[in-house]
């Protein structure tokens, strides 16, 4: 399926230390839920094992919230959180 980003999208993306690829993952294959507005929420976590904001973190999981526009998925905003052990 299709996606497309808004620009603030693409800031929050940037902002947060996502990015595409991992967004369609989230949209493609990630937990959905039900947002306000009509809107789509996707989850998934990922393993990172990487460092964000000068620490380091085992696990980062995306929300993607997201409306289906003609037969494709317009990415509106991204959360992105990141934790250690289990899900905080």
């Amino acid at each position: 399926m299709k996606v497309a980003f808004l620009p603030h999208a693409l800031e929050r993306m940037a902002e947060r230390g996502a990015n595409e690829a991992e967004i369609v993952k989230a949209v493609e294959s990630g937990e959905q839920f039900p947002a306000k507005f009509g809107r789509k929420g996707f989850r998934l976590t990922l393993d990172c094992n990487g460092h964000w904001m000068g620490r380091a973190y085992a696990h980062k999981q995306l929300e993607v919230f997201a409306v289906e526009e003609n037969g494709a998925w317009l990415v509106i905003t991204v959360v992105v959180k990141y934790f250690q052990g289990k899900e905080e």
